[in-house]
């Protein structure tokens, strides 16, 4: 999606900024981790396949990606630059949302995929963190998210976001736990076919991630972000 290209989410707990080319090269090295093909049922890339995956998560109208870094210490410039704080040594994993009509095509479904992807900082919060920062926006931006969507659907109109689902290996409990935590509930008893279980959280969603993110969050602001490019003009 276009809609986020120009703005990064600032929390005292993360930093979410959109998927640049930059940041390809890191992603790709996360991606070729046996242990995380396995976790997020992915195969690997080349790097020219990377590039162009992320060409597809700017321009689809279906998908909304961010990438977590480590939080802010200090207030940004407004706005602040690529690679200034969202270098490699403080990229930290992902956050995206796809988006799928639903059965009868009123509405819409968002699937969620969450991934701290550097080991040492794993269990130190920063999933949480970006998940809640991530939902926020798409709570605050739900109409712009649907009208971006529509717009590739030649207008097409629909109810807005139905629920929300996410699929996560069985064997990932922490992450389980996680979105277990913030009011997703698993449907069926056993995992699938491909070893994942799914979580939906439906009925009063929005209202859920409010409750969750104003206990968990703490402050919150969107902030402009510009490429490098941007800078030297």
């Amino acid at each position: 999606m276009l809609i986020n290209q120009n703005t990064a989410i600032s929390t005292s707990k993360i930093l979410l900024v959109p998927y640049e080319k930059h940041h390809v090269p890191t992603y790709h090295e996360w991606m070729q981790d046996a242990e995380i093909q396995e976790a997020t049922a992915s195969e690997p890339l080349s790097l020219d396949e990377e590039y162009a995956m992320q060409s597809s998560w700017r321009h689809d109208p279906d998908k909304l990606t961010y990438i977590a870094c480590l939080p802010l210490l200090n207030p940004a410039p407004r706005p602040f630059f690529a690679g200034h704080y969202d270098d490699p040594s403080h990229m930290l994993g992902d956050v995206n949302l796809f988006l799928t009509e639903s059965g009868d095509g009123s509405s819409l479904i968002g699937e969620i995929e969450l991934m701290i992807a550097v080991k040492s900082q794993q269990g130190h919060g920063y999933g949480r963190a970006s998940l809640l920062a991530f939902l926020r926006y798409v709570v605050e931006h739900e109409e712009d998210l649907l009208e971006e969507f529509e717009r590739d659907k030649m207008g097409e109109s629909h109810l807005g976001l139905m629920e929300l689902r996410v699929k996560i290996g069985e064997a990932n409990v922490r992450s389980v736990g996680l979105f277990e935590s913030v009011g997703f509930e698993a449907v069926g008893g056993e995992a699938d076919y491909f070893g994942e279980r799914e979580l939906r959280m439906r009925d009063g969603w929005r209202e859920r991630v409010g409750e969750v993110a104003g206990r968990f969050e703490g402050v919150y602001e969107e902030v402009g972000y510009g490429s490098a490019e941007s800078e030297v003009a």
